[in-house]
């Protein structure tokens, strides 16, 4: 099995050609067609000047161009970057400019959002437009053509030399700390984050998995990449409500799906009909609340329900076995195929059962660190000190600034992200424990608990939640259960409900840092 991106699809292509491949509204592609697609599209970049490592920018919502331009990049040597399709344009060309970007793909309506910003991007020489555009714009500097233009071409080019150990991807993390960093990631890195996954969650041909998360998520790309390892079929789709997933899973036969902690709580808030074809479902992206874990176990009884822990800069790291949900609720599992991970204190020697650490993973799924950032990336990925873990390697390992513990068994339990962790009369508290007391009142959607300042206190602990439909709110209710669960330096001091949904990043997640400064100028201006 080759460790090249592109080659996912070839092999899988001379094994079954004409099985499906990939499925996006009523149009079906079998590997056979995929694999000539990817390979004349590779041949095209070339042509359009291409060259080894360089970047082609994807701002797309998930169809068939998409996926051709993504795995035609790295068959022509080059490094996709895929941009969420959510973004504006100045985040676009941001990314654009940060990683040099040569070569654009992307509708003629997102062209027109980015005509100002264009000009900016000075490496950016060539624009393709997947749809029609009835009057070319005339940008400075920039040859726009149309998909169709290329993808009718055929031309005979000599495809460069690749490595596994080349860059394939640059993806682009939420920024909710700063500005987004770019971490690049290896043909080796992705292909095998493909197989350790396939591995555990026993994917095959049969399989049909629904692609619902943004491809400029890791872990939405590797629906993608997990699907075409194992010859399974990848159904693209771009949902408006969650209703609508559930309807596509139904007519679809779907038997693979993964969703965020957010997506699953509006999920478990719906009447699921009887589903036989979900064989599993993934969770990643954060904890899943145990009340929302309890109520979708009920809707689909005889799906299999895999947890899991990750982050970009070492793709996946753990996963519990579904068998073990119940022994050790919450728990996070153990390690992944092709990872070691350690629970660390801050001077990196190793913590005991039960103590508080930082997780850090060492593996070949670590990624190769950040684009254009060697000041980060030497802070977030170096060696491990062997002389305080006792483990005589220099291989490089990825901290992750998520904080974690184990049991005796080695089983992991996250706690919070360490950017998260309120800091209130002397303690240092987990949000997420605060936010599973809350849910358990079920009386609520979504909840985040924040850290605010506070004279006294350091910091006061307030929660956002906002209310169930047809369930009126109650902040003496949610405060009661608290006080019943909670010690007295955890219960909130402030319960706030707001209307509609609670803010997004890019990748869908609950923005929590968003909430935190609204939430700060708010008490500030009282």
């Amino acid at each position: 099995m080759s460790n090249l991106v592109h080659e996912l699809i070839f092999q899988s292509a001379n094994q079954s050609p004409n099985s499906d491949a990939l499925i996006y509204k009523e149009l079906i592609k079998d590997y056979s067609t995929l694999s000539q697609d990817v390979q004349r599209i590779a041949s095209n970049f070339i042509y359009l000047g291409l060259c080894r490592n360089e970047r082609i920018g994807v701002y797309l919502e998930k169809r068939h161009e998409t996926v051709i331009s993504l795995f035609g990049t790295t068959a022509a040597g080059g490094v996709f970057v895929p941009i969420n399709p959510i973004l504006k344009s100045k985040q676009v060309s941001y990314i654009l400019c940060d990683c040099n970007v040569k070569i654009l793909i992307t509708s003629a309506y997102r062209l027109n959002m980015l005509i100002d910003v264009l000009p900016q991007c000075h490496d950016l020489h060539t624009v393709i437009i997947v749809d029609s555009i009835e009057i070319q714009p005339i940008i400075s500097g920039l040859n726009i053509i149309s998909w169709n233009q290329i993808y009718s071409t055929s031309v005979s080019i000599k495809k460069p030399k690749i490595l596994d150990s080349d860059i394939a991807a640059i993806l682009y993390t939420s920024g909710s700390t700063g500005k987004p960093k770019g971490v690049t990631l290896s043909h080796r890195n992705i292909v095998l984050g493909a197989k350790s996954v396939s591995q555990y969650l026993e994917n095959n041909s049969n399989d049909r998995i629904l692609s619902i998360l943004p491809l400029s998520f890791d872990y939405g790309l590797n629906q993608l990449t997990t699907a075409f390892y194992t010859g399974a079929t990848c159904i693209l789709y771009n949902h408006l409500f969650p209703q609508d997933i559930i309807k596509v899973i139904q007519t679809e036969n779907v038997s693979g799906l993964a969703a965020i902690p957010p997506l699953w709580i509006q999920l478990a808030q719906l009447n699921w009909p009887e589903i036989t074809s979900l064989r599993y479902i993934t969770n990643s992206g954060g904890t899943i609340p145990q009340a929302t874990l309890n109520i979708l176990r009920d809707c689909l009884p005889k799906t299999k329900v895999f947890l899991m822990y990750g982050f970009t800069e070492a793709f996946r790291s753990t996963y519990l076995c579904p068998k073990e949900i119940d022994i050790r609720p919450n728990s996070i599992g153990k390690a992944i195929p092709n990872a070691e991970v350690f629970v660390l204190r801050e001077d990196g020697t190793k913590c005991a059962p039960h103590e508080p650490g930082e997780l850090v993973h060492k593996g070949d799924l670590v990624s190769m660190g950040y684009w254009n950032n060697p000041e980060e990336t030497s802070i977030k990925f170096r060696p491990l000190p062997q002389q305080k873990t006792g483990l005589a390697s220099q291989e490089i390992a990825v901290w992750s600034g998520d904080i974690v513990l184990s049991d005796n068994e080695g089983y992991l339990y996250f706690i919070c992200r360490q950017d998260d962790m309120i800091k209130t009369s002397g303690y240092r508290v987990s949000p997420t424990e605060i936010e599973e007391v809350i849910y358990e009142t079920g009386l609520i959607s979504e909840a985040v608990a924040i850290g605010v300042p506070h004279p006294i206190l350091g910091q006061a602990i307030v929660v956002i939640v906002t209310a169930l439909k047809n369930i009126g709110f109650n902040e003496n209710i949610l405060l009661s259960s608290c006080k019943v669960k909670l010690p007295t330096f955890m219960i909130p001091s402030h319960i706030i409900l707001r209307k509609g949904a609670l803010p997004r990043n890019h990748n869908g997640k609950i923005d929590r840092q968003l909430l935190t400064k609204e939430t700060q100028k708010k008490i500030l201006q009282k």
